[in-house]
């Protein structure tokens, strides 16, 4: 039952907000008149003086009559233009971020294949010098490697080198 009160307030601050829709303009006889409906159409907008804020029906704006019709559109237009020119500005600076951070990215994947291609590289050399070679089994102890193990290992080596040394 407490929820009553709030609804009812909440209904007639919506009902009083569309009475406050209200229309002002000067009529031929230079009268002032008020109205929740809009003026006749033979009423010029220059007479208008007030028109709701709320609804589709709001005209553009009066310009006096001592003002230059193009003034008003000139100020939006210096407006829009300093807008499109900030806007430009701060679009190339992303697009220069974006671009630093790409070339970042890059040049450190070059540095780590780089590094690959000289690992596989020296790897292939010790393969390729016919040394016994030891290597940790999966009980981690050192066995030395058959033929089989050491060509598996070479041709490792050599992907890497394929993939990782192209310039």
């Amino acid at each position: 039952m407490k929820l009553h009160p709030p609804l009812l307030l909440a209904a007639l601050c919506l009902a009083s907000a569309s009475a406050m829709a209200q229309w002002q303009w000067i009529d031929k006889d230079g009268r002032k008149i008020f109205s929740d409906r809009p003026p006749p159409t033979d009423v010029p907008d220059s007479k208008v003086l007030k028109q709701p804020r709320m609804g589709a029906a709001v005209a553009a704006p009066v310009v006096a009559a001592s003002e230059p019709a193009s003034a008003p559109a000139a100020a939006a237009s210096a407006a829009a233009a300093g807008k499109d020119k900030e806007l430009e500005k701060r679009k190339a600076q992303a697009e220069a971020e974006e671009a630093a951070k790409k070339k970042a990215e890059d040049d450190k994947r070059a540095k780590v294949r780089a590094e690959n291609c000289e690992r596989a590289k020296a790897a292939k050399a010790t393969i390729d010098s016919g040394k016994p070679l030891r290597q940790a089994n999966a009980q981690g102890e050192l066995i030395f490697m058959d033929e089989a193990a050491r060509n598996a290992e070479l041709k490792r080596a050599q992907a890497i080198i394929d993939s990782d040394c192209k310039r």
